[in-house]
């Protein structure tokens, strides 16, 4: 059994006295109230792990400053918008792909017919989160639909699949039977086998939410991993000795799958520049290996 938690509130200005105490470095006390009183103390708690000496008492490595804190919050905020972006592109046309091979050739409505999935009770599970996310759209391709058609219950894939989540999206190609038709798409963004793009929808649905959700980035540990395949048709990484559920996995996979959608995009460009302005933060902080930058990927 645990223990009944007892703590009260505290000020902001006694929150600073604890991080004193704690041994890190603060500069400006009045500024980093300021930042206190904007960015929550246990959001920022997830920066200053990585600085602390002692994980059980919390303690600071000598040196540690309150500024360098700031610097890995305002980088990894920079880096979500940039992710979710590219994130975006991905997701569109992950959207149109599945929609164009998949339609054409089972009809509109084959996400509601089981002879289309691998396995049923996966199956009923999905569709019953389909029609939830659909009957909760306010957009107005989807109110007309309703407001001219009322069979079948749902409108058909190409409206349907513009307005379920990445998650459920992930979850319907995943549970499709026909592998034909999941290699086509998984083609056309430069991947030889459909288990590679299902593994990158799974990972994406989460960063996206990540992302979405404002969470931390920077130091996590993700609770799925991409599958990484050792050659590609374009421009891949040789040194697979990183950390799998770090960051940077994830990373390669989104700058492989933009190329493929944008040839000569500036993620990377905009992503070297974000580390020249946070001069102060380490690329391992991301799971990147020492020689990232002599990829071919990340050239």
């Amino acid at each position: 059994m645990g223990v009944r938690y007892t703590n009260q509130a505290i000020s902001t200005e006694q929150q600073i006295e604890i991080l004193k105490e704690r041994g890190l470095l603060i500069d400006d006390v009045g500024q980093a109230v300021k930042v206190l009183d904007t960015i929550s103390y246990f959001r920022l708690a997830g920066y200053w792990r990585y600085f602390e000496a002692d994980h059980i008492t919390h303690q600071f490595r000598k040196g540690c400053r309150f500024a360098d804190i700031i610097d890995l919050y305002s980088f990894d905020k920079q880096l979500r918008a940039l992710l979710f972006t590219a994130i975006q592109t991905i997701e569109v046309a992950v959207r149109t792909k599945i929609i164009k091979h998949f339609a054409l050739e089972f009809g509109a409505f084959w996400f509601m017919d089981e002879s289309y999935a691998t396995n049923e009770a996966r199956f009923i599970a999905n569709l019953s989160v389909v029609r939830k996310e659909v009957w909760r759209s306010h957009d107005d391709f989807i109110t007309e639909h309703f407001r001219k058609y009322s069979e079948p219950d749902l409108p058909p894939v190409w409206k349907t699949l513009e307005v379920v989540s990445m998650g459920t999206l992930s979850k319907l190609y995943s549970n499709f039977s026909n592998a034909t038709a999941k290699h086509a798409v998984a083609r056309e963004f430069g991947l030889n086998h459909h288990k590679f793009l299902r593994s990158w929808l799974e990972c994406l649905a989460v960063l996206r939410n990540c992302c979405a959700h404002h969470s931390r980035l920077s130091n996590r540990v993700f609770p799925v991993k991409p599958k990484m395949p050792e050659r590609m048709p374009n421009a891949w990484i040789a040194d697979f000795s990183f950390r799998e559920q770090t960051l940077y996995p994830q990373l390669c996979c989104v700058v492989y799958w933009l190329n493929s959608i944008i040839p000569g995009n500036t993620f990377i460009t905009d992503f070297k520049q974000l580390l020249i302005e946070h001069p102060s933060v380490r690329t391992h902080l991301l799971g990147f290996p020492h020689n990232w930058e002599q990829e071919l990927l990340w050239k």
